[in-house]
């Protein structure tokens, strides 16, 4: 789990803003919701909505996307989900709060990390195409709920990546498992191992994103995408995801227990506590590979 855009070392760019129209803005039942629901259409968009914190993904945000997610599932009159952030980034990754806990508590890992799970494979699992829509940082977390989705159209200037191994953790809310079905498994292993950050055009280029834009066209480059999959049947669409998911990850349930397994020793070791230790102390971490 990564914790905050700040952990790639400074190199994510100046704030950037997307003008998004609201049509039909609708809120979860809650006074002060952190996903907003928005829908257009026959297109449901789920939005990380604690744009203060630059989205960063915590236990509650998580179970509201669950939430959210298992609500358009079972809406007949939604056929597209869209997942985007509100403000200048997708999301900064886990919450700093979260990292500090691990830190702290090992032991709070599987409750945190079964949160997430279920909401991001709550993506994959439903019928219905989903897409992450990525501007200005998309890290650590963040980069695995994108993964998640069907589809990713990514703005030229975004950047994202998995930082974990930079902390002493490795990516387990599905990035090892599903990384390589996307991008292949030496480009995963790469992007894994060293913990690189790359920008939306190399994003592009690897087959990680599938349409890009310059960060102003990306909400119209995104709506073409799913005016693309409303032309197609809805039946054939859904059932087309499911064997391809099938045929490309068919050991998902057994890698994604393997990363917690692996997760549960890093959580444990020297390493990280140097990791998080460097992190909050803003300084290049000191690892003895114990």
């Amino acid at each position: 789990m990564a914790s905050d855009v700040e952990a790639a070392d400074g190199i994510f760019s100046p704030p950037l803003s997307v003008s998004l129209p609201l049509v039909a803005l609708l809120t979860l039942e809650n006074d002060m919701t952190i996903v907003e629901i928005e829908d257009r259409g026959r297109i449901r968009h789920v939005v990380l909505a604690r744009p203060e914190k630059r989205n960063a993904i915590n236990r509650e945000l998580a179970r509201e996307l669950g939430e959210a997610f298992d609500a358009a599932a079972h809406d007949e009159t939604v056929r597209i989900v869209v997942v985007r952030g509100q403000g200048p980034v997708f999301s900064a990754g886990m919450d700093l709060s979260a990292l500090q806990a691990l830190s702290e508590r090992p032991e709070a890992l599987r409750p945190f990390r079964t949160a997430c799970l279920r909401a991001w494979n709550a993506l994959e699992e439903m019928p219905k195409p989903t897409i992450a829509q990525v501007h200005g940082g998309c890290l650590g977390g963040a980069l695995e709920l994108a993964l998640a989705c069907d589809l990713r159209t990514i703005a030229e200037d975004a950047v994202t990546g998995l930082v974990e191994t930079r902390i002493g953790l490795l990516p387990d809310v599905g990035g090892c498992s599903r990384l390589p079905a996307v991008v292949g498994l030496g480009v995963a292993k790469e992007l894994v191992m060293t913990g690189k950050v790359i920008d939306g055009r190399e994003a592009h280029r690897i087959g990680l994103a599938n349409r890009i834009a310059p960060p102003e066209d990306l909400d119209a480059t995104t709506d073409a995408l799913c005016q693309e999959l409303l032309a197609c049947a809805p039946l054939a669409v859904g059932l087309s995801k499911r064997v391809l998911d099938a045929a490309a990850k068919p050991a998902l349930a057994a890698t994604l227990e393997q990363e917690l397994t692996a997760q549960q020793v890093l959580a444990s070791s020297e390493d990280f506590a140097e990791g998080a230790k460097a992190f909050l102390d803003r300084r290049t971490p000191e690892f003895a590979g114990r």
